[in-house]
Formats: C-alpha cells, sequence, structure tokens
C-alpha cells in the first residue's frame, strides 16, 4: 500500500500554510473529492489540498478505488482493514508534511463515507492530533477500543444524511456519542433530506470548521 498519491489543489510548497487531506468513499477515487478544495479553499487560501486515490481496486464494483475491502463487515475485520489503511496514509502524510515543509499541526483530515471511516480512524490515534477531522457519511470503528487508543481530542465535525440508505446515519449518531463521551468536541450536523451525499449546507459547515481549526474566518 506504498506510494499512495492522487489530485492536488491550492497553494504550492514554499507557500502553503495547511494540509487538508480529503479521502473519497469507496468506489470512486481523489478526483472525486478534490471538487471540494475549491469551495474550502475561500476559508484556507493559503492551504494545500490532497485527495489521495485508495490503495486498493474496489472489490465491488468494476471501477474506483477502496481503503479496505467491504465483503466482510464484521466490526472487527472492518476495524483491522481500516487500521491498515491508516497507516499507509500516515506515510503519505508524513512525506507531504515535509514537501510542505509544515508541522504535523497544520494538518486537516476530511472524508466522506469509507474516508470518513479512514479520516477519523487515523485522526484520532495520530500524534500530534490534527488540526480537526470532518466526518461526511461515515462511521466511527473500533468503538470498543476508542478510549485505550485515543491519541488526542481533535474537534470533529460529524455530517450526515438522515435518509442515506448505504451508511444509515445511525453511524454517525453512535460515533457522535462515543465521542463526547471520550470527552472529543463534537458537532454534528444531519440533514433532514439528504441521502448518501454531501450537500451545500454540509460543505459550508466543513469550511467553519476548517476556518475555526486554523484560526481563520470563513468566508
Amino acid at each position: 500500500m506504498a506510494g499512495l498519491d492522487g489530485p492536488r489543489f491550492g497553494a504550492q510548497p514554499g507557500r502553503a500554510r495547511q494540509l487538508v487531506v480529503v479521502l473519497h468513499g469507496l468506489g470512486a477515487d481523489g478526483q472525486d473529492l478534490i471538487q471540494l478544495a475549491p469551495d474550502w479553499a475561500k476559508a484556507l487560501p493559503e492551504a494545500a489540498f490532497i485527495a489521495p486515490d485508495a490503495p486498493h481496486a474496489c472489490d465491488m464494483a468494476p471501477y474506483g478505488r477502496q481503503w479496505f475491502s467491504l465483503q466482510d463487515r464484521t466490526p472487527a475485520v472492518m476495524a483491522v482493514g481500516a487500521a491498515q489503511a491508516a497507516t499507509a496514509l500516515g506515510t503519505l502524510i508524513e512525506a507531504e508534511l515535509a514537501r510542505f515543509a509544515l508541522p504535523p499541526e497544520a494538518l486537516a483530515l476530511a472524508g466522506f463515507s469509507q474516508g470518513a471511516m479512514i479520516a477519523l480512524q487515523l485522526g484520532l490515534r495520530r500524534r500530534p492530533t490534527p488540526a480537526c477531522i470532518l466526518a461526511y457519511s461515515g462511521a466511527l470503528l473500533g468503538l470498543d477500543v476508542l478510549a485505550a487508543e485515543l491519541a488526542g481530542k481533535p474537534p470533529v465535525l460529524l455530517v450526515h444524511g438522515e435518509v442515506d440508505d448505504i451508511v444509515p446515519v445511525a453511524a454517525s449518531r453512535m460515533a457522535e456519542a462515543a465521542l463526547r463521551a471520550a470527552g472529543v468536541p463534537v458537532e454534528a450536523l444531519y440533514r433532514p433530506t439528504l441521502p448518501h451525499a454531501i450537500d451545500p449546507a454540509g460543505i459550508e459547515a466543513g469550511a467553519r470548521t476548517l476556518a475555526r481549526a486554523f484560526g481563520m474566518t470563513a468566508g
């Protein structure tokens, strides 16, 4: 799983002050979510964005990538897959921070669906912790070991559609409860008519969270 890469947007080395890593969902690739970068760049004009392609070809569709297989959805199996993907992603993040000469605290993680699972998996266990985590239509895996593995308490934004028929909204509600119980600051936005997707309200909430995390003002 070495050598992750993907589309980029925003500030170049020598000019970037933040790094935002955006993680796509199952059966997609980095091109799917790098489209969020222009909107979020209005709040973080000096940020570099990268949307890496997941390490594996999707085994549930003839196209796209996956962070880990969902053929077996046993919670323990999914948690192991997420942990393995997070390790590979961590290697990319270290390389990108070095390329942009940025400190670890300049990192923000965002993800959709399976990408949100990876953002939470890595972000809550990473030292130093990222400035914030944005998790759209995802789930928090490894709930039973979260307290033991929690490395810090970065602010988390959870956004989920209440009519999501791919990842039920209950997954984010469970994540919200677990994070609050662990003392992690959480903002949750539940969209009444939204399916498995990201809408303008969610994008705006992400911009506000990014701006606040880095001491900026969202435009």
